[in-house]
C-alpha cells in the first residue's frame, strides 16, 4: 500500500506555501516529517484530512492489488499536537462511546480494559473525568481512538513533544508496534526525536517535499545535512 501525494500546491493570500508537492509514502514505515515551526507541516496535514482543500493536485491510495483510489476522510486517522476529547465523560465512558459509533468499522474488537492496557492508562484512572487527566493522558486516549479503528494512514502532528519522557518512551514503543500495517507521518520540527522513531526522514522546506537518504541516521554528515536545509526555511503555519 502507498500513499501517493501527486502535484500538490497550496497557497494563502499571496503566500505559497505547498509548491507542487510529489512523493510517495509505503506502508510498514514510519516517515519524520522534518520542518521547522511554521514550514507548513500542519497545512500538508489538513489538505490530507480535507479539512482544507488543495488549489491543484491530488492524494492517491494505491492498494496492494496495484488499484489506485482518491484518499478519503476514512483512510485518514489524524492525531493532533493538543489533545481535543470530551472532558465531561469519563475514559470509559469515552471509549464505549466511540466503540459503539464505529462498531461497524473496528476489526479485531478488544475489550475496553485492553485497550487501556495497550496505552497504559492505570486502572485508578479509567472511571476519572477526562478533564482531570493529565496532558499526556489526554494524548494516549487521543492516540488510541486511532489506533481502534485502524486508518490506513496515520498523521501525528507533534504528539510527543510535550510529553514527559516516560509517555513519549510509551508511545514510540506503541508506534513502532503497529507501524507494520499502516503508513505513518510524523510531523516534528525536533531533529533527536525523529531519527530515533522514524524509518525514514522527509523534510518539507520552503514548499517542497525531500527526502534525506538515511544510511546511516547516527552520521553527524547526515545530521548537517538536515540542519543545512531547514535554514532560512519560508515560515508559515
Amino acid at each position: 500500500m502507498k500513499l501517493i501525494i501527486n502535484d500538490v500546491w497550496k497557497k494563502f493570500d499571496q503566500t505559497e506555501v505547498l509548491k507542487g508537492i510529489n512523493f510517495s509514502f509505503e506502508h510498514g514505515k514510519i516517515y519524520g516529517l522534518l520542518g521547522r515551526n511554521g514550514a507548513g507541516k500542519t497545512t500538508l496535514f489538513n489538505c490530507l484530512n480535507q479539512d482544507i482543500n488543495v488549489d491543484h493536485g491530488t492524494f492517491v491510495l494505491m492498494e496492494e492489488d496495484g488499484i489506485e483510489k482518491q484518499v478519503t476522510i476514512e483512510d485518514i486517522g489524524y492525531v493532533l499536537s493538543t489533545p481535543v476529547v470530551p472532558e465531561f465523560l469519563t475514559g470509559r465512558e469515552f471509549l464505549k462511546f466511540f466503540i459503539e459509533v464505529n462498531n461497524e468499522v473496528i476489526s479485531d474488537a478488544k475489550t475496553i480494559d485492553d485497550y487501556f492496557d495497550f496505552v497504559r492508562i492505570n486502572n485508578d484512572d479509567r472511571d476519572k473525568l477526562l478533564k482531570d487527566y493529565s496532558h499526556g493522558m489526554k494524548n494516549k486516549m487521543q492516540m488510541l481512538i486511532n489506533f481502534i479503528i485502524h486508518p490506513k494512514i496515520l498523521l501525528l502532528d507533534e504528539p510527543l513533544t510535550s510529553l514527559d519522557v516516560v509517555v513519549a518512551e510509551e508511545m514510540k514503543q506503541i508506534l513502532k508496534g503497529i507501524k507494520k500495517d499502516s503508513i505513518i507521518i510524523f510531523s516534528t520540527h525536533i531533529m533527536e526525536l525523529a531519527l530515533d522513531l522514524c524509518d525514514e526522514i522527509v523534510i518539507l522546506h520552503q514548499g517542497y517535499l525531500e527526502e534525506v537518504k538515511n544510511n546511516d541516521l547516527n552520521n553527524k554528515e547526515f545530521k548537517d545535512k538536515i540542519i543545512n536545509a531547514l535554514k532560512d526555511d519560508d515560515r508559515y503555519a
